[in-house]
């Protein structure tokens, strides 16, 4: 016979308390309805172009009470003045303070009426596989919008439509469509940790989001510089493979870069670059790619010298480069990552 203290076989054997499924889903229910009336209000449409013209047509978060509105950078279109509006508040003229193709985001301001709700910028870095997460937004025109599901992953790297990697984007299975493209993802504490900018067509549970940190940091470009500033070589070049002996000699990636063009007059020139050189480190850094070149020159490199190191001739030799800014209407540095493959995400 079992003793009457013995617990039965639907307790835990740990002594963990049974959960309630009722209240945990009442739990989750009232996150999302927390979520959707506190920052619902501050997600708004924004349209570039005019009727009978070809624009961008998608979501924006308004981030600040002085009419500060991020978006993505495809939704405004290379635009300088776009529509904002929302069934609150009307629609308003939005000019373009910025705007960055290779981190896919967008920096407007508009006149908002009194009191308009605003919504907070998180720390993405505090996020974890698993969190519930929230988009806001206006998929194929209906506004405010609200589905959930989870963080899938972190760390992601995403190619722009400009050829460039988006590092740190937050992946998800939040069902996304055309019309997400700007809008809010939120936390259940009700802050924003990314910009909804992509999905996968034909897939299911496959969303990405520029992080609210990357955001944080092209804001504070935007607003000090009107753009987001990057060093620049005055090369174009391609990431090649290195022959595996030539890698264990320099103690170099599997990959560099080999230079296919110094453009005249480029820091590059005046530095002695040539032609045919192969990139396979800066100031110290292994330099495995195209996109690791482009992430090497940050804005904190501008005007500054730096070394790299190249083989040329069959022999590794050093060179010093002044990096100077990167023009703002520039082709990207060319990868053969950058053909486009048959999973590409299309933008929301």
């Amino acid at each position: 016979m079992f003793d009457d203290n013995t617990p039965s076989s639907s307790s835990a054997e740990d002594g963990a308390p049974e959960l309630d499924q009722e209240a945990l889903i009442d739990a989750y229910s009232h996150a999302v309805a927390t979520v959707a009336d506190s920052v619902g209000p501050a997600v708004v449409r924004v349209q570039s172009g005019t009727p009978g013209r070809r624009g961008g047509l998608g979501s924006g978060v308004v981030i600040a009470n002085d009419g500060l509105v991020l978006t993505n950078s495809h939704v405004v279109a290379g635009a300088r003045r776009v529509r904002v509006g929302s069934n609150e508040a009307g629609d308003h003229e939005a000019e373009v303070i910025g705007d960055d193709p290779a981190t896919d985001l967008a920096l407007l301001r508009v006149e908002l009426p009194r009191g308009a709700v605003t919504a907070k910028l998180g720390d993405s870095k505090m996020l974890k596989r698993g969190h519930l997460v929230v988009a806001i937004g206006n998929p194929l025109g209906f506004e405010s919008t609200i589905t959930a599901g989870i963080v899938s992953a972190l760390g992601r790297s995403l190619r722009s439509q400009s050829g460039h990697l988006i590092d740190d984007v937050i992946q998800t299975d939040v069902a996304l469509n055309p019309g997400n493209s700007g809008g809010a993802l939120v936390t259940a504490s009700g802050q924003v940790v990314g910009i909804n900018t992509a999905m996968i067509a034909g897939a299911q549970g496959l969303a990405f989001a520029v992080s609210s940190n990357t955001a944080a940091f092209a804001i504070g470009e935007f607003i000090a510089h009107g753009r987001v500033r990057r060093a620049h070589l005055g090369i174009a070049a391609q990431t090649v493979p290195l022959p595996r002996r030539v890698a264990l000699a320099i103690r170099s990636g599997a990959n560099a870069v080999r230079i296919d063009e110094v453009q005249p007059g480029s820091a590059a020139e005046r530095a002695g670059l040539r032609v045919g050189d192969i990139l396979v480190a800066l100031d110290g850094v292994v330099v495995a790619g195209a996109d690791d070149l482009l992430r090497l020159l940050g804005a904190d490199r501008i005007g500054r010298a730096v070394e790299l190191s190249l083989i040329r001739d069959g022999r590794l030799v050093t060179r010093t480069v002044t990096a100077q800014e990167r023009p703002s209407r520039i082709t990207a540095t060319r990868s053969s990552a950058g053909i486009r493959p048959s999973h590409w995400p299309d933008p929301v």
